[in-house]
């Protein structure tokens, strides 16, 4: 056991031992152990329940009532093993107590008939229905509690762990008592001026508390602490990328008050929206500062990042230095430099495109006038950083879609020049609390109002593909008065795992059977460059009635000609997926129509339906895509190495997230190199829930 006068650190390396090393883990043990992740002790005692069972309080089986989560407690009365068509199997167990019966019924599921024997005490847990005239559990957690009648688990508050074969509930259970036993006193990483200041219990009773809790009080308690504890390291590891990205590299005072930037702001021909004059002074004040500028510019589509954007291009042109614009797509990258470009040219600005399709003649020219300084501003894509693409003096590197693009590109970006400030932009909208989490090095500028210029009227609706005449209607309607429509399809091309429109097959059945006396073109992804950029060219400029493509038009597409989108078996698409592509009509003065073939198959596809339907906020979509999906798979889709978050709820810890940022950011301000006898623990613990990510902290 190891003493509870144990030095700190050796107490904390201590976790790092093999599991195999606690008491009663023999080699299978340890095997089984391995399928879950758990491979050292500190693994097993961070595997937390995932719910608890309330004994302490289980109603009679006449009390429960249909339409509650409850758990109940009763005696095995009879198995039954039920097969009312082909490929259906019902099992159902009844539990009586003298009071009333509740059953357990698992579907096709027939191997659970031989883990009961009648007599045996087990609880039930999950939500009561009444069917058939029967209450019943459909899939509850079970937990075997003996076959006496006054079972020794009954009056207390049982966790409930994950297990898998070869490691029942009740080993794991056993398993992280004997190891939180063997640990002793669990030194506290944690500064005691935060733990007081936000009331939260020491490590030690929080880990006890989270496994084995007297109360749910308790058990509240616990899980508050370790939930601030997962916000507060992953704050406190953006905290000091920030520190060491912003103060301990010498910067670049910008120009603010310079004759591009006034002669761009002059020829902006319309008023900027409340939050785009907001975003512009945000931006210029961290541009005009000697840190280097770590900023996100975060808007809904058709809110105008451009021309917020084209100010700081203009900052660093009148500082006598260059930018660097950078997207994800050479579509993306060459619809930037059509719109910003015009801007540019007002301003006296000179600008260059470099693209993986760039000749080499041209690319020649263009690496020479960029490195004798006579590009001001260089727009491209991932071509930007070849060895070869040197600048003069690049002082802002601007990046959109960020989060397409790897953190080593948007750092080596920012490395061709000398601690050039960063700007990342994207236009896919999300929740505070994760915008917080995902990039929390970053201060945010939002956008949420839409120019003047740009329809408020888009009207979303989703259709049975029965009503596809209507739709198809709506494209002609478009076409006669002089407008243009997407069609999008998930697929480029058919395929037999998936069934699905794809896009090359429906772009010649629109062509020769729907739309013959109409232009379709065909946009996908595994075009060449110039087919991609010819396409785009003649959809522009009205050549092309119909546009059928796939999400490669998602972002940054701006035709403001184009009022109709049909988007083709929508339901396989995420919430901002179907935000982002709806955002490529009503971009001009005209009304636009989004019309969704869908077939939703589940509760969260249908109600992924109502909620693009109800809103066109793309903000309120995020909010509501947290709740639906959780933040488990939103992170997972995102964060590259980022701590796991096992308690803590982005939905739900808004409150607990602030303070946890505020608390970091506070400790980096006053200690950015940990140095303070308090925080001594702290290394270690970002080391160990960071892991092989740490030098991505550390190296800033």
């Amino acid at each position: 056991m190891t003493s509870a006068r144990a030095h700190p650190v050796d107490a904390l390396l201590a976790w790092c031992r093999p599991v195999s090393t606690v008491r009663f883990v023999d080699d299978a043990r340890a095997e089984a152990f391995e399928r879950l992740g758990i491979r050292t002790v500190g693994d097993l005692i961070h595997h937390y329940p995932f719910r608890y069972l309330d004994l302490t309080r289980t109603p009679s089986l006449r009390d429960v009532s249909p339409g509650e989560d409850a758990t109940v407690v009763g005696r095995v009365h009879a198995i039954k093993v039920k097969k009312p068509r082909p490929r259906l199997t019902i099992v159902e167990v009844a539990l009586v107590d003298g009071t009333g019966v509740v059953l357990g019924v698992w579907f096709n599921q027939p191997y659970m008939a031989q883990r009961f024997v009648e007599g045996e005490t087990v609880a039930f847990a999950g939500r009561v229905e009444m069917e058939y005239g029967f209450k019943q559990i459909k899939n509850p957690y079970v937990e075997k509690l003996g076959a006496d009648d006054d079972p020794a688990d009954v009056g207390r508050i049982l966790p409930a762990h994950r297990a898998t074969e070869g490691l029942t509930t009740n080993w794991i259970r056993r398993l992280v008592a004997t190891a939180l036993e063997d640990t002793g006193r669990i030194p506290d990483f944690l500064p005691v001026g935060i733990r007081i200041a936000r009331d939260l219990y020491s490590l030690s009773s929080a880990l006890r508390a989270i496994h084995f809790p007297a109360t749910f009080e308790e058990q509240a308690a616990a899980r508050r602490r370790l939930a601030y504890d997962e916000l507060f390291v992953l704050q406190l590891g953006m905290a000091l990328r920030r520190h060491k990205a912003v103060m301990e590299r010498p910067g670049v005072g910008h120009t603010i008050n310079g004759p591009h930037l006034s002669a761009l702001r002059s020829s902006i021909p319309y008023d900027l929206t409340g939050d785009q004059v907001a975003a512009v002074d945000e931006i210029l004040h961290d541009v005009s500062r000697e840190e280097p500028m770590n900023r996100m510019l975060l808007g809904d589509v058709g809110t105008g990042k451009t021309v917020v954007a084209a100010h700081a291009l203009c900052a660093a042109v009148d500082s006598g230095a260059q930018a660097a614009m950078m997207a994800p797509t050479e579509v993306l990258a060459t619809q930037y430099a059509d719109k910003v470009g015009p801007l540019l040219d007002e301003a006296g600005v000179s600008w260059a495109l470099l693209t993986g399709s760039a000749g080499a003649a041209d690319r020649r020219d263009m690496l020479a006038r960029l490195a004798d300084g006579a590009i001001g501003v260089m727009f491209g894509t991932h071509a930007l950083l070849e060895s070869e693409v040197e600048f003069k003096r690049l002082t802002l590197a601007i990046v959109d879609e960020q989060h397409r693009f790897g953190v080593e590109q948007r750092l080596a970006l920012r490395a061709k020049g000398a601690a050039a400030d960063l700007l990342v932009m994207t236009a896919t909208p999300i929740p505070r609390s994760l915008a917080l989490t995902l990039y929390g090095d970053l201060a945010v500028s939002y956008l949420r109002e839409r120019p003047p210029s740009v329809s408020t009227t888009r009207v979303t609706r989703v259709a049975d593909r029965r009503h596809r005449g209507e739709a198809y209607e709506a494209v002609r309607a478009a076409a006669a008065a002089g407008n243009q429509a997407y069609v999008v399809c998930p697929l480029v091309e058919e395929s037999e795992a998936a069934q699905a429109r794809a896009a090359v097959d429906e772009a010649d059945r629109l062509a020769t059977k729907v739309f013959p006396d109409l232009s379709v073109g065909l946009l996908t992804g595994r075009m060449r460059p110039a087919e991609k950029a010819d396409v785009m060219r003649r959809f522009r400029s009205g050549e092309l009635h119909v546009l059928v493509t796939t999400t490669v038009v998602e972002v940054g597409v701006d035709v403001p000609n184009a009022t109709v989108m049909i988007v083709e078996d929508a339901e396989r698409f995420g919430l901002a997926q179907l935000h982002q592509l709806r955002g490529r009509v009503g971009r001009g003065e005209h009304p636009a129509e989004v019309i969704l073939f869908a077939d939703p198959k589940t509760e969260e596809g249908r109600a992924r339906m109502e909620a693009i339907v109800s809103t066109d906020d793309g903000f309120e979509l995020a909010e509501y895509d947290l709740r639906l999906r959780g933040e488990g798979q939103i992170l997972g889709e995102r964060q590259h190495g980022m701590p796991e978050l096992r308690l803590a709820s982005l939905a739900e810890d808004a409150d607990l997230l602030e303070k946890a940022r505020q608390d970091a950011r506070e400790l980096v301000r006053n200690d950015p190199h940990l140095e303070a006898p308090e925080h001594g623990l702290l290394p270690l613990e970002l080391e160990r829930r960071f892991a092989s990510a740490w030098t991505w902290v550390s190296s800033g």
